[in-house]
């Protein structure tokens, strides 16, 4: 996904928003919110003056959540209302990149619930056989991308091909994807959801630089300290590096925790010469 201008920004800024909304939730709590973000996506996709009116700079935010109250507030989960009462607190470049954004969160929300389940590792891979599927069947290809089946049909056919042979996060993920193409082609499509599902794989591997190599017990201990503070399990990748003269740094999300001591000596030393 391509986001220029305040947008590109603003998607930073969600992904954190996101971050905080499923912390402590359960898979299937998470599952719920992907699903009511997938909802959203769909109503403002059916209407422009929605888009817009939701993306206003000139809008007081008082009316926009008002807005936001009455369309959703009946029918989806606090967890995803909140969500989307600060994304339109934030600024858009254009109004569409609301929903674009709201999507990837959407395909995130999803990862992050196989993730909870043990299984972002098998969803990655259904993802991907789905792709070689749809690549290596023309028939297939031609009716994901035509426009004379309904997106439910589409959802009945996928269903069909591969009822319980995928995991619950594949089999809802499939589903939002065939059925929401959004002026994209499947191929482009499945690769979006792919890219938006790496990401958030991403966001949960905290990479790890220690002067000398942890053992099995501190890297336990380390991962559940860092699942504690993210709320997501999380995923080590420890590197071995003597520069770093003891201590260890570790980099997951945007965040950077550096506790080594060259970095306390940096830090003297910028004392000393203030």
């Amino acid at each position: 996904m391509v986001l220029g201008g305040s947008s590109r920004q603003s998607l930073a800024t969600a992904r954190t928003c996101l971050d905080k909304v499923i912390k402590g939730l359960s898979a299937q709590d998470v599952a719920s919110l992907a699903t009511d973000l997938f909802t959203m996506v769909a109503t403002l996709d059916s209407s422009t003056p929605l888009r817009r009116a939701l993306t206003d700079s000139a809008t007081q935010l008082v009316a926009k959540n008002g807005l936001v109250e009455q369309l959703f507030g009946p029918s989806l989960s606090k967890s995803a209302i909140a969500l989307l009462k600060e994304l339109i607190a934030l600024p858009w470049s254009k109004p569409s990149h609301l929903g674009n954004v709201i999507e990837q969160l959407a395909i995130e929300a999803e990862a992050s619930a196989a993730n909870l389940a043990g299984e972002l590792d098998q969803l990655e891979s259904e993802i991907f056989a789905f792709s070689q599927i749809v690549a290596g069947d023309t028939d297939l290809r031609q009716a994901l991308n035509s426009s004379k089946y309904s997106g439910e049909g589409k959802r009945v056919l996928i269903a069909k091909l591969f009822g319980n042979k995928v995991s619950a996060s594949a089999a809802r993920l499939l589903a939002a994807l065939v059925s929401g193409l959004r002026g994209r082609n499947i191929e482009g499509t499945i690769a979006f959801y792919a890219t938006a599902t790496a990401q958030r794989r991403n966001r949960i591997i905290a990479h790890v630089r220690s002067a000398i190599p942890l053992t099995d017990s501190q890297q336990t201990k380390l991962a559940r300290s860092l699942e504690e503070k993210i709320g997501q399990p999380v995923r080590l990748n420890v590197e071995v590096d003597p520069t770093v003269l003891g201590g260890i740094s570790i980099r997951f999300a945007d965040e950077l925790i550096d506790a080594t001591v060259i970095s306390r000596l940096a830090d003297a030393g910028r004392t000393l010469a203030g």
